[in-house]
């Protein structure tokens, strides 16, 4: 087992439609107005799905990922980047319609990358669990921030913070 190399995989259920929840999850500058963890957010290039985020969970460590889009599928509701920076690998996000009435749906999340960052890779193998706890606590708020954001946006308020362009 290598303990620099990581798979997520977690599920949201959000009382939103499909097609709602994939925009705000396209718009990767609008993360850190509903997920703590995402301190920064920018495009790389104009509507390119190109870009950069910088992430801080609980742990005391930041990392600077790049993204560069490889999948933008409204149609199948995928959204998928490769990742560059302090993680290297992909991130995927699959939105579907879950129950009747298009009012609610599901995010499944995988991931697959290995740390880059020199100080992560040094502290993997002892710290490998308290790793994956932070990204378990990191995906829980993302999913309960993005809820509450698009229950601002459908009331006709906004999120919580700004997003840096």
């Amino acid at each position: 087992m290598d303990p620099n190399h990581y798979r997520f995989r977690g599920v949201w259920r959000l009382a939103a439609p499909a097609p709602a929840v994939y925009a705000a999850l396209e718009d990767v500058r609008s993360y850190p107005l509903w997920w703590p963890e995402v301190r920064e957010a920018r495009e790389t290039g104009a509507g390119s799905g190109s870009g950069e985020v910088v992430v801080r969970g609980l742990l005391p460590y930041r990392l600077v990922i790049g993204l560069e889009a490889r999948r933008r599928d409204p149609a199948a509701g995928v959204l998928e980047a490769a990742m560059r920076g302090d993680l290297v690998g992909w991130s995927r996000f699959t939105v579907t319609a879950d129950g009747p009435g298009g009012t609610r749906c599901r995010v499944l999340f995988e991931e697959d990358a290995r740390a880059a960052k020199a100080l992560l890779r040094r502290l993997a193998l002892p710290l490998h669990p308290l790793f994956r706890a932070n990204h378990a606590v990191m995906m829980h708020r993302g999913g309960r921030g993005l809820a509450a954001y698009l229950t601002g946006l459908a009331g006709g308020g906004g999120g919580r913070r700004t997003a840096n362009r």
